[in-house]
């Protein structure tokens, strides 16, 4: 039987943002309304962290929004997954 903890888990969040970025506030906002934990990983000002990241992703922007590993893209693709449903299967785990 699955326990109550569990059932609530939830992905692990990781983002990638700038301090000067109007997408990065937007989608911690989001993610900070739907009430998800998330480490939020600020490169402003690290070439090697922006190009580590690009390397990973194949994007030079951010946000940069990664669930349990996974690049799920930035500001506009979360708020996509957000408003087709999606967004909240990716968030749960087990």
């Amino acid at each position: 039987m699955e326990s109550e903890d569990a059932k609530h888990a939830m992905a692990e969040v990781k983002i990638y943002t700038t301090t000067y970025c109007p997408y990065c506030h937007a989608a911690t906002a989001l993610l900070t309304e739907k009430n998800v934990p998330f480490e939020e990983i600020d490169v402003t000002g690290d070439a090697a962290a922006r190009v580590d990241l690009a390397r990973r992703t194949g994007r030079r922007t951010v946000p940069q929004v990664f669930i349990d590993g996974e690049s799920v893209g930035g500001y506009d693709d979360i708020a996509a997954l957000d408003r087709s449903g999606r967004l909240d299967e990716l968030l749960k785990t087990g």
